[in-house]
């Protein structure tokens, strides 16, 4: 079977510029989703959303953007906005965990609400011609929710549902339920993705061997913090490239480059790159301390001398792959 991956939308990481960081140095990544496009009461796209879905920024090719919203006028607004860009397909996002979404409704919030889903695809696919695909947990509360919504997605030509192995109320805490994602493709009939604690090859191999009916799999964390994953995984090989400090010096050094230019202040730049070593330090045997050591800086001379230090100091890559919870 042939394994698509797809990168799967974070706020504040999968940006254009890091899509296009990616792109310049890595491979594997067959499909983007952009981070969703969200509303503040009024009916107007925020100028980040823009710049961000943007064709001429993006360099990547199956760029898909998507919304997050309960409102059937916000869905719409957006759909019409994304036709205009020439996208003809828009995620909807029923997979956010964060209390601040959850309790307007959105995201997760949403799932135990079947009507209101119904009533808002019903409109969505009266008055536009957009492609609906979904990002889902299982529920908010609990991994039966999801079940009660998919008599509701039957009615409707979805193009395809990713979905996240957990609950809302996990956040991103205890393990992805296997289980519970093997209820959701024996209740449903639509083409289902899979996502979460995608972090190895051998992590991914295990997945594909329970669930040999899935062949899309989308890498949220994973990909953010190791870029070498998905090329391994299309490869079937546990081992990195023998240039793989020298490339990823390069990647770090493009997403640095956009942070300058989108910050004001080595400050602020250095905690936007924090967010990215808390994450890359899991490619090191003690990640602990290479994040502790990022923290430290306080300037960009202090900070360069720590990225070296780190490259050159410390064993890079993935060294063992623990299995995955079920």
């Amino acid at each position: 079977m042939h394994h698509k991956l797809i990168s799967s939308p974070l706020q504040g990481f999968t940006d254009f510029h890091f899509r296009n960081a990616f792109h310049q140095f890595f491979t594997g990544i067959d499909i983007f989703y952009a981070p969703y496009i969200r509303f503040g009461g009024k009916l107007e796209i925020k100028s980040v959303y823009q710049r961000d879905l943007l064709p001429k920024n993006n360099a990547v090719s199956g760029l898909i953007p998507q919304v997050m919203t309960c409102s059937a006028d916000e869905f719409i607004f957006a759909a019409k906005y994304v036709r205009s860009l020439g996208y003809k397909e828009l995620n909807w996002n029923l997979g956010c965990p964060y209390p601040m979404v959850t309790n307007k409704g959105m995201g997760s919030g949403l799932i135990k609400n079947p009507e209101k889903i119904d009533a808002i695809l019903d409109r969505v696919h009266s008055e536009t011609d957009i492609i609906v695909s979904m990002k889902m947990r299982m529920g908010y509360d609990n991994a039966e929710e999801i079940l009660g919504a998919f008599p509701v997605l039957e009615k409707y030509p979805i193009k395809n549902i990713g979905i996240h192995a957990r609950i809302g109320a996990q956040l991103y805490k205890g393990g992805v339920d296997l289980d519970g994602f093997q209820r959701c493709i024996d209740n449903c009939s639509q083409k289902l993705y899979y996502n979460g604690d995608i972090t190895s090859v051998a992590i991914f191999e295990e997945l594909v061997e329970r669930f040999p009916s899935i062949d899309h799999w989308m890498l949220g964390r994973g990909l953010i913090a190791d870029p070498f994953l998905p090329e391994m995984i299309k490869n079937e090989t546990h081992h990195y490239p023998e240039d793989k400090v020298e490339l990823f010096s390069k990647y770090h050094d493009t997403l640095f480059t956009a942070a300058e230019q989108k910050l004001t202040g080595e400050k602020a730049v250095i905690r936007k790159m924090l967010s990215y070593w808390e994450y890359f330090a899991t490619m090191f045997p003690n990640p602990t301390k290479v994040v502790k050591k990022i923290k430290k800086t306080k300037t960009y001379e202090v900070y360069d001398a720590a990225v070296m230090d780190i490259l050159e100091g410390e064993e890079f890559g993935r060294h063992d792959s623990p299995t995955i919870a079920s």
